[in-house]
């Protein structure tokens, strides 16, 4: 028994020397990039695995039609990369092939489909999420996920925390003994300071006077309650702003009241409840198909799908009947993040058409529906009808 207590001392000596090393790298860190002086933008495209490419391939195709002028005058450049697939992350054992991983970083901004991550019991080797690492190595720390209903008089945007809380080290846990396992949360005054900042800001810019904390932190002690002292000591310097704060279990249910859920407008919350919370709130827009996500540092941005790779799809034959409308969410997330929110707020004018409004064609994930590129072309074509 005491070989293994130190055993599993010794893993946790190495988890938190990794994290007091990230911590002095935050405290290192220069200011945003600025897009506005960068030529070429070079924008990855990075299917992913199951039905990534399929969704992604239509997002690609709707920037390039809307970019096309910016292309051929040099200010935008694409890159697709290939390589993020389950079976080629299994072969290397690395969440990010390094290949995959340095073509990730020469770019700007990235357009990245769902990647599939194995599961303890599904008999394949326990390698980190893709997400994760590449949040972890390319410093995306906030995660933002609107979601907009007008006719609920919903008008959310969810900024989750995006490199700390139950899943920083999520592939580092202990197996103490047989009947033990241990985990760990973290949290950094760093990595808190900036996220809040973030979306006070963002409330600021917006328009938006009321900034939600959801934690645990009436359980959770230590890392929950420091995450809820460093916001409100941010929150101090936007006194504007009413701040509350929720339990995330208790948050969970006022988003379905009817009448409570109207006064929410930017969410604040770690990782884990983030995670939770914003795929609860897409249920409202039409379902995790329908929601974008930035997930922004400040060096590098990525943009992608909030739901999974849906590999049974595939297996069942279906893959060309996925939703685009995640895909093009988050492609018009990423023209605002690099400064062509014209052209953004075109295509979420368009999706919203599409979706909620003529409904032309409708996406049922089987051949009772629209095909994916069916409903990519139906919104191409709405899109230009809006010029």
């Amino acid at each position: 028994m005491e070989d293994r207590i130190t055993l599993a001392c010794k893993q946790f000596a190495k988890v938190l020397e990794s994290q007091l090393r990230r911590v002095e790298a935050m405290k290192a860190q220069d200011g945003f990039i600025d897009y506005g002086k960068l030529s070429p933008i070079v924008i990855g495209i990075c299917g992913g695995d199951g039905i990534g490419p399929v969704i992604t391939g239509q997002a690609h195709r709707m920037l390039e039609f809307l970019l096309a002028d910016e292309v051929k005058a040099g200010k935008i450049q694409f890159q697709v990369i290939d390589g993020l697939t389950i079976e080629n992350r299994i072969a290397v054992g690395k969440a990010i092939p390094d290949d995959v991983l340095a073509e990730l970083k020469s770019c700007h901004v990235i357009l990245k489909g769902p990647t599939t991550t194995p599961q303890k019991g599904d008999g394949r080797p326990n390698i980190e999420s893709a997400n994760v690492a590449m949040r972890k190595e390319l410093d995306l720390f906030a995660n933002i996920r609107p979601v907009k209903v007008p006719s609920k008089g919903i008008n959310w945007t969810i900024f989750r925390e995006n490199t700390e809380g139950g899943y920083a080290v999520g592939s580092e846990g202990i197996n103490v003994t047989d009947d033990l396992a241990v985990d760990f949360t973290v949290t950094t005054r760093q990595g808190t300071e900036r996220i809040a900042r973030l979306a006070y800001e963002f409330a600021r810019k917006n328009g938006f006077t009321r900034v939600s904390l959801v934690t645990k932190a009436n359980v959770i002690k230590t890392t929950d309650g420091n995450f809820l002292e460093i916001c409100h000591e941010v929150a101090k310097d936007y006194p504007e702003i009413t701040t509350d704060e929720w339990y995330a279990d208790i948050m969970t249910a006022k988003l379905i009241d009817e009448k409570r859920r109207r006064d929410f407008q930017v969410l604040l919350l770690p990782n884990l409840y983030g995670d939770i919370i914003s795929d609860e709130a897409a249920e409202f827009q039409g379902g995790v198909g329908t929601a974008g996500a930035a997930n922004t540092g400040k060096r590098y941005a990525m943009f992608e799908a909030i739901h999974g790779s849906a590999p049974r799809m595939v297996a069942e034959g279906r893959g060309a009947y996925a939703d685009p409308c995640s895909m093009l969410r988050a492609a018009a997330m990423l023209l605002s993040h690099i400064g062509y929110q014209e052209k953004s707020d075109k295509l979420t004018r368009a999706l919203d058409i599409c979706s909620f409004e003529e409904k032309r064609l409708t996406i049922t994930g089987r051949d009772t529906g629209a095909t994916c590129e069916e409903f990519a072309n139906y919104v191409m074509e709405t899109v230009k009808s809006l010029e």
